[in-house]
């Protein structure tokens, strides 16, 4: 089964992260020009810096580099070696701040300007945080850009300070291995893949630091250019599809995932939901099944999930059910098709 046609509003971004990927395919030697027309990319996109692209077709580009490189943590080795300068206007508007926290919150609130996939938001409590929301762009797609973007943060923190900060907490909504050594050593051992939320944690003493190369006139100049440029950019549409696609991920292993749940979870009534939904030819059995079949050989490929722990992850309470719907999807079981994929 394929998914349907998305249609409607689709968020775009700089591309600075698919440049990097294609410059570190080509340095690896592989030629990454098919990747691009897979991922319905081109490459005046890749050479012109000043022409956007479309999230999704990012997020695609980069999941086709890393499984040709085999590397499961592209994201967090492409933010390795970056230039904070790189982010443009995004790292000269942080680094002429007063102080990390005044920083933050502005980087929260220009982020969409570069990518308007992500919402990125300044939360002020027992820690500070900084979470990641997908608008517009279904999440569970997604590995390598929300690791680039965790780590490049941690990064830019470091530049700007001069000091090895270290999260409190670093949190992914997509499974991966909190143990491997490497992220160990760049985030700390405060690790959580598949959590419910994506986001980089501090503790809230790191807001005062001070940032050397504060410059209040400079600052005040790029509030001004990013508030017009905001003023510019079109309302961000959601896409309904990816909306509730990602609304239903995280309550999948839990089992609690209804019409109705989703509905109040976005804020709607029952009603409303259906009938917006009606409205754009989709329905919200369509949407979990397409949802189902997609992360099973998502998760499939990874072979440290058991088949009995992928059916939990899915909202199966029996193996056997899942099995049952997988073939029905595929005509092969979850073993043959893990079998099959190299």
């Amino acid at each position: 089964m394929g998914h349907p046609k998305r249609v409607g509003w689709h968020p775009n971004a700089t591309g600075t992260l698919t440049r990097l990927a294609y410059a570190h395919a080509k340095a690896s030697g592989i030629d990454p020009k098919s990747f691009l027309k897979k991922a319905s990319l081109t490459l005046d996109q890749i050479k012109n810096p000043d022409l956007r692209l479309r999230v999704d077709n990012q997020i695609n580009f980069l999941t086709l580099v890393a499984s040709a490189l085999r590397d499961d943590l592209l994201g967090f080795h492409l933010a390795q070696p970056l230039d904070p300068r790189e982010l443009g206007f995004l790292y000269y508007i942080s680094a002429s701040s007063e102080t990390l926290g005044d920083a933050l919150q502005r980087l929260a609130r220009y982020a969409s300007i570069a990518n308007e996939g992500v919402s990125l938001r300044y939360v002020d409590g027992k820690n500070i945080r900084m979470e990641f929301h997908y608008v517009g762009v279904s999440r569970h797609l997604d590995r390598h850009q929300i690791e680039f973007f965790a780590t490049g943060l941690v990064r830019l923190c470091r530049y700007l300070t001069g000091t090895r900060l270290l999260p409190a907490h670093v949190r992914f909504t997509h499974r991966g291995d909190s143990k491997r050594q490497e992220l160990i050593e760049f985030f700390g051992r405060e690790i959580e893949f598949g959590a419910t939320i994506d986001d980089v944690s501090f503790v809230p003493t790191i807001k005062l630091m001070p940032i050397a190369s504060a410059d209040r006139y400079l600052n005040e100049f790029l509030i001004k250019y990013c508030e017009e440029a905001l003023s510019h950019r079109s309302a961000r549409r959601s896409s309904l599809r990816s909306t509730i696609e990602n609304a239903i991920v995280p309550l999948l292993p839990h089992g609690l995932v209804s019409l109705e749940g989703i509905a109040r979870s976005l804020g709607l009534s029952q009603r409303t939901l259906a009938r917006q939904l009606s409205s754009q030819k989709l329905t919200f059995s369509d949407i979990l099944q397409d949802l189902r079949i997609d992360l099973a050989k998502r998760y499939l490929a990874d072979r440290t999930l058991s088949i009995s722990q992928i059916a939990w992850l899915l909202g199966y309470q029996e193996v056997s059910s899942f099995t049952h719907a997988f073939k029905s999807w595929t005509n092969k079981t979850p073993q043959q098709f893990r079998s099959g994929h190299k």
